[in-house]
């Protein structure tokens, strides 16, 4: 028996993956050189933190967010 739901599955597309794995990676990078006190690469891992949310948002509007147009549906 199987239940429809009404998820809309935030989250999970190319779009949010990229944009995630590229965020976490900045945080990962800044907390070690903040803990290394190296403050440029800090700041650099701030960059990258706000540029891996462009690229979600650019992958997004590309059609590669949750219900777009080249993402192929979830078969159950």
């Amino acid at each position: 028996m199987s239940t429809e739901t009404a998820d809309p599955g935030h989250g999970h597309s190319p779009a949010a993956w990229t944009s995630v794995t590229i965020m976490l990676i900045a945080i990962t990078v800044g907390t070690v050189a903040f803990f290394l006190d190296v403050q440029w690469l800090v700041w650099a891992s701030a960059v990258v933190l706000v540029v891996g949310l462009l690229v979600g948002w650019i992958l997004a509007r590309a059609g590669y967010g949750v219900g777009g147009a080249k993402v192929t549906p979830k078969v159950h």
